[in-house]
């Protein structure tokens, strides 16, 4: 006998509370979103450098070390999206583990670490629109106004098409990524093999596997603040958890894609991290992924030495160029998604403004979610280049380690804890108990060498000196990760009486129905652990329980 709740109707036959395109998306669409919005060249561009100049030659080390909480972390998602497939992610999860301050909380985290990172991809596809045309006057000028006007076109393109459709917004991706890909595989056996040849340059250096000894490194510190950096070029996987409800078989098939998306990460960061090092070295001078005049842009500098200046050689560092452009740009498109997402789960759950659960009728895309996103990044683009010279979008990114951190963490803990008396068995005790908790203990460790790092001036681009007593010299860096936090408190704070049925529980518990459209019918607190298809018959305690969940649900969707 199969127990089951059938969902009530609304806003349209074909979902159940939030209206976004049902079954747009498979397992490979699911990962594309999940690599891209990591922006892979991009990351590697803009983080290489510094990450050699902090470990040198045990930067393959750091690379996968920094690996193990998010693969933790990714199986959190797992376990959860199997439960809660919610497009809110952390922010529901959150609150059905721990409560409803944790959760909005949490999904603040999501929103101010994407907005925060928009402007840097934001300058960085506009500069590279100019190197790629050769006009390294404007193009290595990141504060310049053709930058900043470029950079906010590109913004507003990505914004639409997430506006558009999610279907749109995946096939794009899907061509920026092929290309992404295939350019730095390229580029990683083309540098191999110049290494190993007879005409090797004189920076290279055959690959060992004491690359791969962490031991090598030279203090505990410098260590963390490796693995801490490396955070950074892994964010954003979570991306293919955050169109859940717009996925095929939304249970298993974002899940599987978050876990995929991030060994694909792993191993496109090893081979094209040892093939630069092997043929660049970790010299300070020329080409070196030490030399600091290179640290914000090494795929251009060591792409055009790999592939020479004349031939098919320019054609493929032009590519190279062109990769890092479209890496950023597609990053942009893939972070608004997430976002809007959050927002509109949030609102549809009564804890932020109703605007922002607007769904569009045709697109079945979150409106007001996906254009406030794209506003307030662009407005927040314009301030931050203006002020010191466009040095706190440097700081920002910086800055998001903290955010990251603290809601990659928070869903660790979130699992085991949803799950804590679930976890009878080794492989439910591992999956939804151990791992997820791990990964959240590594991720808050994180978070807190992070916060002491960032207090360090030498730390930030721009600082600035209290002109009060005790006249403290503090990074800008760590004003806008604790500023941030801070903001999303105060906020949560001033609007908890206006949204009090959140906060009281009451739109939003452990025992609330996903609001999400179901192939059969809707099953709420019914399947055994580790079971996908057995359900349990409830008694009357229970079938009495969930008949006033679904009265609850039927009045708050009204």
């Amino acid at each position: 006998m199969t127990a089951t709740i059938d969902p009530p109707q609304s806003r349209s036959a074909d979902d159940g509370g939030k209206g976004l395109k049902t079954g747009a998306l498979g397992l490979a669409s699911s990962v594309v979103i999940g690599v891209a919005s990591t922006a892979p060249a991009y990351s590697l561009a803009a983080t290489l450098g510094y990450i050699v100049a902090l470990v040198g030659l045990q930067s393959p080390s750091i690379v996968i070390l920094a690996f193990v909480p998010i693969l933790f972390v990714s199986i959190g998602y797992q376990q959860l999206n199997k439960r809660e497939p919610d497009c809110g992610t952390t922010f529901t999860w959150a609150t059905k583990a721990f409560g409803p301050k944790s959760g909005w909380m949490g999904g603040w985290g999501i929103i101010a670490a994407d907005i925060l990172v928009m402007a840097s991809l934001a300058q960085v596809a506009g500069q590279y629109v100019f190197l790629l045309f050769g006009n390294h006057t404007i193009g290595d000028n990141a504060a310049s106004g053709w930058v900043l006007l470029v950079g906010l076109i590109w913004m507003a393109l990505m914004t639409y098409i997430c506006y558009r459709g999610i279907e749109i917004s995946a096939n794009i991706q899907k061509a920026l990524l092929s290309l992404e890909v295939i350019v730095l595989v390229i580029f990683a056996v083309t540098a191999l093999v110049k290494v190993y040849g007879s005409n090797a340059p004189s920076t290279a250096i055959k690959p060992a596997l004491s690359w791969f000894n962490p031991f090598h490194i030279v203090d505990l510190n410098t260590f963390a603040q490796g693995i801490i950096l490396m955070l950074f070029i892994y964010w954003g996987w979570d991306s293919a958890v955050s169109v859940n409800e717009e996925t095929k078989e939304r249970e298993k098939t974002p899940g599987h894609a978050a876990v995929i998306s991030t060994v694909l990460l792993l191993v496109t960061y090893v081979i094209v991290t040892l093939a630069a090092q092997s043929f660049a070295g970790v010299g300070v001078k020329g080409i070196g992924l030490g030399n600091p005049d290179n640290a914000t842009d090494i795929l251009s500098v060591v792409g055009n030495s790999v592939f020479g200046t004349t031939g098919f050689g320019a054609v493929m560092a032009k590519l190279l160029i062109l990769l890092v452009l479209t890496s950023a740009a597609a990053s942009t498109q893939t972070t608004i998604l997430p976002t809007a997402r959050t927002t509109l789960s949030m609102a549809v759950y009564k804890s932020i403004p109703n605007t922002f659960s607007k769904i569009h009728p045709r697109y079945l895309t979150p409106t007001s979610s996906t254009i406030w996103m794209g506003a307030i990044s662009a407005l927040l683009y314009l301030a931050m280049n203006f002020y010191s010279g466009g040095g706190l979008i440097a700081d920002a990114v910086t800055a998001i380690g903290m955010l990251i951190a603290f809601y990659y963490g928070l869903t660790g803990f979130a699992c085991a804890w949803y799950y804590r008396r679930e976890l009878q068995g080794f492989k439910n005790f591992m999956l939804r108990g151990l791992i997820p908790f791990l990964g959240g203990v590594m991720l808050f460790g994180g978070l807190i060498l992070t916060i002491v790092q960032d207090w360090k001036p030498v730390n930030s681009n721009v600082i600035w000196r209290f002109p009060f007593p005790p006249h403290w010299t503090i990074g800008w860096a760590f004003i806008l990760g604790i500023g941030s936090t801070l903001l999303g408190v105060i906020l949560m704070y001033a609007t908890k009486h206006r949204y009090r049925d959140f906060f009281e529980g009451r739109t939003l518990n452990r025992d609330t129905p996903v609001l999400v459209v179901e192939d059969e019918a809707l099953r709420v607190g019914l399947s055994l652990p580790d079971s996908e298809e057995d359900l349990v018959v409830p008694d009357e305690e229970t079938r009495q329980r969930l008949i006033r969940v679904e009265e609850e649900r039927g009045k708050f969707i009204k």
